[in-house]
This record gives structure tokens, C-alpha cells and sequence, in this order.
């Protein structure tokens, strides 16, 4: 039943790269001889070259190698310039030598032999809009298409973080090149001009990029035998998993340029990053037993996908591009590849890229800037939420981060602001589902600023010496902080849209055989577990109080009013997990789902432990017990959710150390307390 596989209209399968052998060696170029870093030197001057009809014969030494011979301005052609050597045009043309019939090129690829014909001798010329890197690339004069394709390329040939065969560096302030100095420069028509060290591109009055090429980098790397790889380990699946990725993961997590990369993938467009392509593919997987189209068959091999999604990663890392970020944090999406390791990368690199700067008034395409504030807010996401996860300090700095907060105009661009790029009427961008994934998107963004908040203020090297220094008034120190970011976080659910709201029904379908998705939920835990990690830090520091000094300084009734607001988070928490319909577990879920529900049972566990009567640690007990029953259910259907179970029995077991409580401190909750103020308290905790 494979033949049954439904694939929609708009991902119909793509022309394979040709295979080639290991990526890791080195290419072969024409008549089998090693592809050289000229050849990278010649596909990285796009702009210095130009095209001359083919009735122009080439310089000697590019007739000798039999190599393509393309002019610069200064009359010497890339070749002989990169060799050193005088490009004259001295020597007679050498006699050819005529194969005998019937003989193939050894080197002629086997997966399009089948597309491309033979040319005879006397062939008309090719058209002179052929670029030199197809002709390279090339293993005789062939007729690819009966058609003329546009280039996906033309689109990013302006574009700062996309550019091909080029990557740019952020000059910052307190480099050894002053934006004065730089500014005395008259520049081109692209706002660069070249220097010894490289190429300057000036982005505002004051803000400047080191362009350089790639081939300037010199590391081991072939990206089209790594996308030929990449295709051969997922087979003809490729387009059904990029049809998964951009009706689940595209709508809550817009950092792909979508209809951009359609097109590229439909047509096998060899400038796909292998990284990034293979991202996208790990991450669809996640949904392959899910997908009628999809889940009868054999199932692609992940461990070889993650090799080389790693690989092309690290390499990319050398040269800065948007792309590399995109793959990063796609990969980092997925549960086991999630490392601190690489979002801190990450961070770098995307400094590299200056997002963390205003990219508004920057001399860039509009549908880069707004691909630029996408990037730059999920790498702030994912950079405050892997800090709290790995209880390690943020790398991204308030005082350095002026990103622009994001609008809807940042998002309608991406789908419909390219005029080379419009869709076809029957694969017009469903945009109801996409305003409700945005509009979570955002809202999580305005969560991350809370936490991270949060964590400053309870959690960081600075908070924690001061609690010590306050000594015994520590606790009431915690509680003078809580307020004010209890207050903000209070305001941010206040004004949740309702379409972000757990009981608006709001689902995402692929089709009638797909499965429903509803894109909230991860929305949600995020807020439990910033609620959760302030009360943390108060149930530590009123234990710390208690059980530290003889006579407290804390009253008993805020004790009792504090523990009974964790208690109601914590059930909160719990009943909110116990509401989660297939339709939420089966979604998108960011990268921190894991730890939140997580950190639930950390939670759970901490009242437990502290609890002053033998009553309260069973109740908590029983609750815990409950809370992993429902997780256990839960990762039948997203499987993910088993790293945060490994977290709750480790928890268990350190809770089997817990000592019996005796009937003495039940005096703490049989205190006599003013009522009124013990309502009015409870109140205020509680909102």
C-alpha cells in the first residue's frame, strides 16, 4: 500500500540532488579532477565577474585545465589570479579528442541521466544568463530543462544575512574600526566599499558588517552531497515531512520563510542549507505515527539524520547566515537534542548577525528585517528558557537588546509581502490558523520577559547573596520582590486574547484524514511554571526562616497564607494537566514543555517536604501519585513528555528520606489568626 501515500497538491515530490559518494570528500569537477578552493573563489565573486558569449575563447591556462574561464574587470579571469599566473591568449586551441560511440561519461550522475541529454560538439551556445556555478557544477555541457527556471537565489542576492556564497560579521563600537572612520568612505550602490581586510557593508549611519566569502572559511565541507544525504536518508518522504512541519510547527514557531522554501524544495534548489533541511525533517518525525499518509511506512533513519543535521550545523556555525539559526533552533525544539551547549552558540552566532540590534531602518530587504526580529525574539525565547531549565545566567544582556517588539506586519510580509514568491490559489496560506499560532507566538514572548524577570530577581548569583546577608529577614526580603512581578504576571493573563484562552476551541486540521491540533497548551504551561517559580523561591526562604532560628520573623499567618497560595498554584497546575485533550498533546509543544511539567512535580514534591503536619505531606503524596499517572497516559500520545516522568521519580526517590512529621509542629496551622487579615492576604496571593 505504499502507492497510497497522500501527498497535497502544493509539496508534489522533489528533484533529487545527485548522489554522490561520502560528503565528506572532496568533489569531483570536470574530467574527474578535485573540485579547488578556485572553485569556491569563483562562486564567491558574483558580483566582480561578468558573463561573455561562448563564441569568446577562453585565456590559455583556463583552455589547458579545460576549466570555465570568467573575466573580471581587470581583464584576469578568477583562475589565474587565484593561481598566480598571466592570463594570456597566446596558444592555439588543442586538437579534441572524439570518443567512440556508444561511450558514456563515467561521471554523468545516475539519478537525472534520465533528464539530461547528450550535446553534440556542434550544439548551439548556451544562453549567456547560465551562471558559472551551474556550469561547474556541471560534468559536460548538458540542456538541464527545456525552459529557462528562474533562480530562487535572485530574491537574497541583496539580503545581508542570506546573501549566497557570502556571510557577514557585526562590527561592534569598541572594535578597532571606528563607524567615523568607516563613514568617510564613498560606497557603492549597496552601501559597501572594499578594504584590505574585506568587505564593509554599511546597514545605518553608524551600524557596519564585514561581508566576506565563504570560500574565505576554509573548512571540510560539500553542502550539495550533504542535502544529496540528507534527501537519500528520508527517500520519497521528504515532502510529505515538510508538509507536516508547515501545518503544525510553522504556525507556533514562524522563524522559515515558508512559501521562500517551498519553492526552493519543489524545484531542488541545491541552496537549501543541509542543516536546516534536515531540522525540519527531525522535527516532523515527531509527528510520523500520527500521519494516515505517512505512519504505515517505514520510518526514515533519525540517528543517520541527526548526524549529519550536527554536522552541516557545526560547519554552517564557521560562516554566519540566518539559515544556521534557523537550523539551530529547530533542532533545539526537539527534546534530545536539546543541549545549553548549542543555544549558547547560538547566541553568539546570532550576535555575529547583529540580532540583537534595531533592524528597522537597516538598508536590507523588508522581508529581512521582519525574518530578523522573528529570529532574534525566538533566540531570546529560547535563550531565558534554556537559563532556567539549566539553572545557568542568561547570555543575552537587557542593557544590549534592542530588538523591536514584534507587530502582525512582521508576519503578513513573510507570506504575502513577496511578489516573486505569491502561491497559487490552491495553496493559499490558511490565515486563521496562521493569525492564532502568531498571536501565541507573541504572547509567549511577553511570558519570556516575565520569567526572565523572575529569575533575576529570585534566582541570580546577586539575589542570592543578598538573602544571605539578610539573614533571618530573608523571607520577608523574597516577599517585598514577589509583588511587583506578581503584578506583571497577573496583568499579561489579564489581557490574554481569547483565542489563546484553554477553553477557545480553536484547532488546526490538515485535511479529513489528519488529526486536529490545538496550539495553546504549551502557551499555558509556561505560565504555570513562571507562577510555580515564584512561589518556589517563598516556600524555600519561609523554610530556611522556619527551621533556621529559634523564633521566626515570620508571623504564622503568612506562613499559613503563603502555603496555602503555593497549594492553590500547585492545584491549578495539576487540574490544568488533567484538562489536556489529544488535541493539545498532539501539537507543537516548545522545547521547555518538558521541564515545566517537570517542574510541577519539583513543586509538588518541595510542599510535600516541607509540609508542617503529617496530613498536608499525604495530601501532596496523593497528588503527586495522580499528576504522574496523568503524565504517563499523556506520553502515549506525545512521547516527549517521558523526560519529564525521569524527573518525577528521581524526585520520589529522594522523597523516601522524608522523616515522619510530629504532632508538636501541627501548632504552626492550629495558630489562632486574625480572620480578616488572613482573608484579605490569601486574596491578594491568590490574584
Amino acid at each position: 500500500m505504499a502507492a497510497a501515500v497522500a501527498i497535497p497538491p502544493p509539496l508534489a515530490p522533489r528533484p533529487l540532488p545527485r548522489v554522490l559518494a561520502a560528503w565528506t570528500h572532496p568533489p569531483l569537477g570536470l574530467e574527474g579532477q578535485q573540485t579547488s578552493p578556485a572553485l569556491k573563489q569563483l562562486h564567491s565573486h558574483p558580483t566582480t565577474t561578468f558573463s561573455r558569449a561562448r563564441r569568446e575563447r577562453p585565456c590559455d591556462g583556463c583552455r589547458r585545465r579545460k576549466s570555465k574561464c570568467v573575466l573580471q574587470e581587470s581583464r584576469c579571469c578568477v583562475l589565474c589570479e587565484f593561481h598566480k599566473q598571466p592570463c594570456t591568449f597566446v596558444e592555439s586551441a588543442q586538437p579534441r579528442k572524439r570518443k567512440a560511440e556508444g561511450c558514456s561519461r563515467s561521471e554523468a550522475p545516475p539519478k537525472r541521466s534520465s533528464r539530461v541529454s547528450s550535446r553534440p560538439p556542434t550544439a548551439t551556445p548556451e544562453p549567456a544568463t547560465k551562471t558559472a556555478e551551474a556550469t561547474l557544477r556541471s560534468p559536460a555541457p548538458t540542456l538541464m530543462h527545456p525552459s529557462p527556471r528562474p533562480r530562487a537565489d535572485s530574491i537574497v542576492v541583496d539580503s545581508l544575512g542570506l546573501r549566497p556564497h557570502h556571510h557577514s560579521r557585526y562590527l561592534g563600537p569598541t572594535t578597532a574600526l571606528d563607524a567615523s572612520l568607516i563613514g568617510l568612505t564613498a560606497a557603492d550602490d549597496r552601501h559597501e566599499f572594499r578594504t584590505s581586510m574585506g568587505t564593509l557593508r554599511s546597514v545605518t549611519e553608524g551600524d557596519y558588517f564585514l561581508t566576506a566569502a565563504d570560500s574565505d572559511v576554509r573548512v571540510p565541507d560539500d553542502e550539495v552531497r550533504a542535502l544529496a544525504e540528507v534527501e537519500e536518508t528520508v527517500g520519497p518522504h521528504g515532502p510529505a515531512l515538510v508538509e507536516i512541519f508547515f501545518r503544525i510547527v510553522h504556525p507556533s514557531y514562524p522563524i522559515v520563510r515558508k512559501q521562500a522554501f517551498l519553492q526552493r524544495h519543489r524545484s531542488g534548489e541545491e541552496r537549501i542549507g543541509p542543516a536546516l533541511l534536515a531540522a525540519i525533517y527531525l522535527l516532523a518525525l515527531g509527528w510520523w505515527d500520527q500521519e494516515p499518509a505517512v505512519s504505515n511506512q517505514p520510518k526514515p533513519d533519525v540517528p543517520r539524520l541527526e548526524y549529519l543535521a550536527i554536522t552541516t550545523l557545526t560547519t554552517a556555525i564557521q560562516r554566519p547566515k540566518l539559515s544556521a539559526i534557523q537550523a539551530g533552533l529547530l533542532l533545539l525544539q526537539r527534546a534530545k537534542s536539546n543541549t545549553w551547549t548549542l543555544s549558547v552558540q547560538l547566541v553568539a552566532l546570532g550576535q555575529d548577525l547583529g540580532l540583537h540590534l534595531d533592524c528597522s531602518s537597516w538598508s536590507i530587504p523588508p522581508w529581512e528585517r521582519n525574518l530578523r526580529k522573528r529570529l532574534a525574539w525566538a533566540l531570546y525565547m529560547q535563550d531565558k528558557w534554556s537559563a532556567v531549565m539549566h539553572g545557568r545566567p542568561s547570555h543575552i544582556n537587557a542593557a544590549d537588546w534592542n530588538v523591536a517588539a514584534l507587530t502582525t506586519d512582521d508576519f503578513e510580509a513573510e507570506e504575502t509581502g513577496d511578489p516573486l514568491l505569491t502561491p497559487r490559489e490552491d495553496e493559499a496560506p490558511e490565515y486563521n490558523q496562521l493569525d492564532h499560532g502568531r498571536t501565541c507566538f507573541m504572547q509567549l514572548i511577553g511570558l519570556t520577559g516575565i520569567m526572565a524577570e523572575v529569575c533575576e530577581t529570585f534566582y541570580s548569583a546577586r539575589a542570592k547573596a543578598e538573602d544571605a546577608r539578610a539573614g533571618a529577614s530573608a523571607s520577608q526580603l523574597v516577599l517585598n520582590r514577589a509583588k511587583p512581578v506578581q503584578i506583571k504576571l497577573k496583568d499579561w493573563f489579564a489581557k490574554l486574547p481569547a483565542e489563546c484562552k484553554m477553553d477557545h476551541n480553536t484547532t488546526l486540521t490538515g485535511g479529513e484524514t489528519s488529526p486536529a491540533f490545538s496550539q495553546q497548551g504549551h502557551l499555558h504551561l509556561a505560565y504555570f511554571a513562571t507562577e510555580i517559580s515564584i512561589h518556589r523561591r517563598i516556600v524555600q526562604a519561609l523554610s530556611t526562616s522556619t527551621t533556621t532560628t529559634t523564633t521566626t520573623t515570620t508571623p504564622a499567618y503568612m506562613l499559613f497564607i503563603c502555603r496555602s497560595a503555593a497549594k492553590t498554584r500547585l492545584i491549578s497546575a495539576l487540574d490544568f494537566v488533567n484538562r489536556l485533550r489529544p488535541a493539545h498533546l498532539r501539537a507543537f509543544w516548545f522545547f521547555a514543555a518538558p521541564f515545566h511539567f517537570a517542574l510541577i512535580g519539583t513543586f509538588g514534591a518541595l510542599l510535600q517536604a516541607t509540609s508542617p503536619a503529617q496530613e498536608e505531606a499525604d495530601f501532596y503524596a496523593c497528588r503527586l501519585n495522580e499528576f504522574r499517572w496523568t503524565l504517563a497516559v499523556s506520553a502515549r500520545q506525545a512521547p516527549w513528555i517521558a523526560g519529564a516522568l525521569d524527573a518525577l521519580e528521581v524526585n520520589k526517590e529522594l522523597l523516601r528520606g522524608l522523616p515522619e512529621k510530629s504532632p508538636a509542629e501541627r501548632l504552626i496551622l492550629e495558630e489562632d489568626v486574625d480572620g480578616e487579615e488572613d482573608e484579605e492576604d490569601e486574596e491578594e496571593w491568590e490574584q
